[in-house]
């Protein structure tokens, strides 16, 4: 049932040689929240932001934003910074800490050909000219200025400004009001800007930009939607004295979603405001010129789509400016449409997408140049149809050219398509499933080429020529290091080491990857600390992590961080510590998460079961000392199992959903349908129905405003354990959203955690 893997045994001698020393980790240094007591495992590895010349990089050194050559490492300041600096300070009447902090950002956002710097400083937007040294401001009123960004030709910096889009010309801060329907308040209306559900399930937690340039910088496309169908829900925050209540757009499972739709804004047509920054007010009667400014924008037509069953989960344009490209589901996503809409807002499908169970949303189509392909391929699309995420290669007519990728193996990351050499790029599990590797492949077809070498887990970053990367790889025993490579797989040079001298002061246990398999034959990946100390003569109790979500697997062969540090502590005080993957978040194709479909819990319980199995088998495990741990998903999976199993003796459940249909709809109908059309699953995946069955000791543990998973989950499992006569432990974290991030809190947290362990296993 068990085979370790050869690279654990190397992991056991490297340990035993480099790491067997005397230092014992505690919880100050993991997790102190003074950053002197604090040791930095892991260091501070820093990312590479590709510059457009595709030669160098940014870097912030001392305190001050350089261009470093790649292959050479040359430092040179990026640009004369210290005189921004001076005109932050002068003009926009920053602080000098502020401003020089501002303008040696790695984030600094510049315009296309680096001629000019883009700064949000007081709330309004300021330019400045590099050559000419000169800063100057874009916007002067009262509101925000959100999602600022530069037109592909830098004439143009577009915003959100209440709810609504703008232009201002950079050459004269005229400024051009694109939409003017948006507002806040209980029927708000955003253009351009992402609401929090499609933020947070459809383009990515931290990216609340709705709205996109064409790259002849004559158009803006920009999602619209409707808020006034979804429900509110209220988030109190109690510690100041004049408590502070979100009230917040969050559609539960079955509750309607905002209505969508597709924007297309002609900027050249739109007309210039009177004045600049003039915000007409809802129902003001206008003056002529901005009666007309509807007349820049008209939308898509979604008419094949029912506006209550629509979801846009992609946009973007086409090369030639002439089309966009937009991907379509229902809100079930049980199909996706590729569309394409031309200027006039005709719609015509490109391809559709449906499986066993749900449809993933993966990325925009790649593009290629047609006219210089002899198969008259125009964009490379990723798809699971098959039950793993692979490459297709297609003409603008939907019609397929040829599948790139295949195999029992996934593509994880795509990276792009270098169309002078014709090759993809991407990463992939097709050589281990718990560590991904650099691939590319023809887009003549062929098998992929492997670029990284040697084991862990390999990530890269290409310029925008696709001539060199630079990749990140780190391994379970190593933090994360950087390293220069050509696009053949051809090392240049080591950007950052990474080196963390603490680690060989410290007695750290022996990782073990091995493979378990399931009543079924499944086989789960798994990982073990073992005590540096180990005794196989001895018993341990055991700690089990999991997260048990959706093809989110948490054994691989990378650096974990602090958790993992945890983890080892935990190893030096006689626990071992035990991850295992049920198939569902194996990260082993879509084909291994469809089982699940309709029904979350209970196939992912079992298998977790039969891990414990394995478990209990080991002369050395404490069969009656196990626990189990697990944050979001995990949180639910811990108290599922807690309360739909007798396995562990305890549980610690954080950020629990407590019942499916408390979650939001779009993440959780991908899997369960709504409510109305899946009762039963919902009822037999509930915890809160379930909770007079609970066994063993439970703990709960949620941030006091989380406004993902909210509070209200606990809330509601807590009273019906409290009716079902069941003890249980409870921790609430005033302030703290669904991750703890408050180093303080932290810190109290894994300590109660430690505790709980000591004193109840």
């Amino acid at each position: 049932m068990k085979r370790a893997a050869l690279l654990s045994v190397l992991f056991a001698l490297y340990a035993f040689g480099t790491f067997a020393q005397d230092k014992l980790l505690s919880l100050d240094d993991i997790f102190s929240p003074d950053a002197k007591v604090r040791v930095q495992f892991g260091g501070r590895p820093s990312g590479v932001q590709w510059s457009p010349d595709g030669l160098s990089f940014k870097q912030t050194i001392n305190g001050r934003l350089m261009r470093v050559d790649a292959r050479s490492g040359n430092a040179v300041p990026y640009y004369d910074s210290g005189s921004l600096a001076t005109a932050l300070m002068r003009t926009a009447g920053m602080k000098t800490d502020d401003a020089n902090t501002a303008a040696n950002s790695p984030t600094l956002l510049f315009n296309a050909t680096e001629t000019a710097v883009l700064l949000n400083s007081g709330g309004e937007l300021w330019y400045y000219d590099i050559d000419t040294r000169t800063l100057r401001k874009l916007t002067n009123n009262r509101e925000d200025e959100l999602e600022a960004d530069f037109s592909p030709d830098g004439r143009w910096v577009s915003f959100v400004r209440h709810n609504d889009l703008f232009v201002v010309n950079v050459a004269n801060a005229n400024e051009k009001q694109l939409t003017r329907d948006g507002h806040e308040g209980t029927k708000a209306i955003y253009n351009g800007y992402l609401d929090w559900v499609y933020e947070e399930e459809l383009y990515g937690r931290g990216q609340k930009r709705g709205y996109w340039w064409s790259p002849d910088s004559r158009f803006i496309a920009f999602l619209r939607t409707d808020e006034s169908p979804v429900p509110k829900f209220v988030i109190a925050n109690d510690i100041p004295t004049d408590q502070v209540v979100e009230n917040t757009d969050y559609p539960q499972a079955g509750d309607p979603n905002p209505n969508v739709k597709l924007g297309i804004a002609d900027v050249g047509k739109a007309q210039i405001l009177p004045s600049a920054g003039r915000i007409p007010k809802l129902g003001e009667k206008l003056p002529p010129v901005l009666q007309r400014l509807g007349d820049s924008a008209r939308f898509v037509d979604l008419s094949a789509y029912k506006p209550e069953d629509t979801l846009i989960a992609r946009v973007a344009w086409a090369p030639d400016s002439k089309n966009i490209l937009f991907q379509a589901l229902n809100r079930e996503q049980t199909f996706l449409d590729l569309n394409a809409a031309g200027l006039d807002g005709k719609v015509r499908k490109v391809l559709n997408e449906t499986t066993p169970a749900w449809v993933e949303v993966y990325d925009n189509p790649a593009f290629v140049d047609g006219s210089n392909s002899a198969d008259g391929a125009t964009f490379v699309w990723q798809s699971a149809r098959n039950g793993f995420r692979h490459l297709y290669l297609y003409n603008n007519d939907g019609q397929l050219v040829r599948q790139l990728t295949n195999g029992k193996w996934e593509i994880r990351n795509f990276y792009g398509v270098d169309e002078k050499n014709g090759w993809a790029y991407f990463s992939a599990t097709k050589d281990s499933s718990i560590a991904e590797n650099i691939y590319r492949v023809r887009l003549t077809g062929g098998d992929p080429e492997r670029l990284s070498k040697g084991d862990g887990t390999h990530s890269a970053s290409f310029n925008k020529t696709f001539t060199q990367y630079a990749e990140s790889w780190s391994d379970v025993l190593n933090p994360s290091q950087t390293r220069l490579f050509n696009a053949d797989g051809g090392v240049v040079r080591t950007i950052n080491e990474n080196k963390v001298e603490a680690m060989s002061r410290y007695r750290l246990g022996t990782p073990e990857f091995m493979s378990v398999k399931t009543r079924d034959g499944f086989e789960m990946n798994a990982l073990m600390i073992r005590p540096p100390d180990f005794d196989a003569n001895k018993k341990y109790p055991v700690l089990e992590y999991t997260y048990s979500g959706p093809h989110a697997p948490q054994v691989a062969n990378k650096w974990g961080g602090s958790r993992y540090m945890w983890f080892h502590m935990l190893a030096e005080k006689g626990y071992i510590v035990w991850v295992c993957d049920n198939r569902s978040a194996s990260g082993k194709g879509e084909e291994s998460v469809w089982p699940v479909y309709k029904n979350l819990g209970p196939l992912e319980l079992r298998d977790l079961e039969d891990g414990v199995a394995y478990l209990k088998t080991l002369p050395y495990v404490d069969a009656s000392r196990i626990a189990l741990h697990g944050w979001s998903y995990g949180g639910f999976m811990t108290s599922y199992a807690m309360t739909h199993s007798n396995v562990w003796k305890i549980g610690i459940a954080g950020g629990t959903v407590s019942d499916w249909r408390n979650y939001d709809s779009i993440y959780t109908e991908r899997y369960m349908l709504t409510p109305q059309n899946n009762r039963d699953g919902y009822d037999k995946t509930s915890v809160l129905k379930a909770a007079g069955n609970l066994s063993g000791r439970l703990m709960l543990i949620h941030g006091g405003v989380d406004n993902n998973v909210h509070l209200q989950n606990t809330t509601e499992l807590s009273y019906e354990l409290q009716k079902a006569d069941k003890q249980f432990d409870l921790m609430i974290y005033p302030t703290q959203r669904h991750g703890l991030t408050n180093p303080a809190q932290v810190k109290h947290w894994y300590t109660m955690m430690t505790e709980y362990l000591q004193k109840n296993l």
